[in-house]
């Protein structure tokens, strides 16, 4: 059972950060966290998720940028990378936001910056809407809003039949084995065009069938109806940035959900798709070093 998932110490063997890595208990997860905190004592916090399918090697470049100014966490969320599901524990919305709360207590951290990329905005919104926190939050090609029409209906009803299919993974899994065929489907999926390590290192993951299963799990299980109508209710100084090349997610949809959040501004990067943050790490920890300090003064 254990080779479905991705293992510390094959596929995590050279991994992004590794030395920032350290694994904690918390909620029965045992969670894989990458943590850099810089020299300056009582930095601000800054917590990175990532979207659906990925891990905390999304991050691998923009993580370092960011830790000059910020104690920076990222971790791996449930079902994804190198922390494990839990039977213990659904993996709704507002099921993983908690699980993601019950960490941060744990870690004694109380982000200051919120990132998150697609799905991983979600998470976000979710934590500051539970808690009331005026945290800031960068979206990345964020995914708030259920799909349009009867694709809001038929999208996740299919993800739910894909996950009762044991097979489903598997196959999927089978299909990744040639790294130019995770190659292809990155590029067709997402619009982005990412190195050849950043290539190396979704196919660690992608050929991994229980890495596969809590995608779709988390797929499944995740409805955005309820969110949706919370946005308004959203204080934070939020920023939603769209990738002009994104496949995954379309402008209106992110355009649409800035217009439902007070004072939400919206940004446009060109040429970068869905993974704006691993085709163009630079630009994007200047939009959020720039989008930070305008959201203090």
């Amino acid at each position: 059972m254990s080779q479905r998932y991705p293992r510390w110490e094959m596929e995590g063997r050279d991994w992004p950060n590794r030395d920032s890595s350290r694994f904690v208990e918390a909620d029965t997860y045992r969670w894989h966290v990458q943590e850099m905190v810089p020299d300056a004592e009582n930095a601000p916090v800054c917590l990175l998720i990532h979207g659906t399918g990925a891990a905390t090697h999304s991050w691998r470049d923009v993580m370092p940028i960011l830790a000059k100014t910020y104690r920076v966490i990222a971790i791996d969320l449930p079902g994804h990378g190198f922390t494990k599901p839990s039977h213990a524990r659904r993996v709704s919305l507002p099921q993983m936001t908690a699980s993601v709360g019950v960490l941060l207590e744990e870690l004694g951290a109380k982000p200051d910056v919120i990132i998150g990329h697609s799905a991983g905005a979600a998470i976000g919104v979710q934590l500051l809407l539970d808690n009331g926190w005026n945290t800031a939050l960068v979206g990345l090609n964020p995914a708030l809003l259920p799909f349009p029409g009867l694709a809001a209906k038929l999208f996740p009803t299919l993800a739910k039949i894909l996950f009762t299919n044991p097979f489903v993974s598997r196959i999927f899994a089978r299909m990744m084995r040639s790294p130019s065929e995770v190659d292809r489907f990155m590029r067709k999926s997402t619009g982005s065009t990412i190195d050849r390590a950043g290539v190396d290192l979704y196919h660690r993951l992608l050929t991994r069938s229980g890495h596969c299963d809590g995608a779709i799990r988390m797929m499944a299980s995740w409805e955005l109806e309820e969110l949706q109508r919370r946005l308004p209710r959203l204080s934070s100084h939020t920023v939603l940035v769209h990738g002009s090349l994104d496949n995954a997610i379309p402008k209106s949809a992110i355009k649409q959900a800035c217009a439902l959040i007070p004072g939400c501004v919206f940004e446009e990067v060109k040429n970068v798709g869905h993974l704006a943050h691993e085709e163009q790490p630079e630009q994007i920890a200047d939009l959020i070093a720039a989008f930070v300090a305008g959201s203090s003064e």
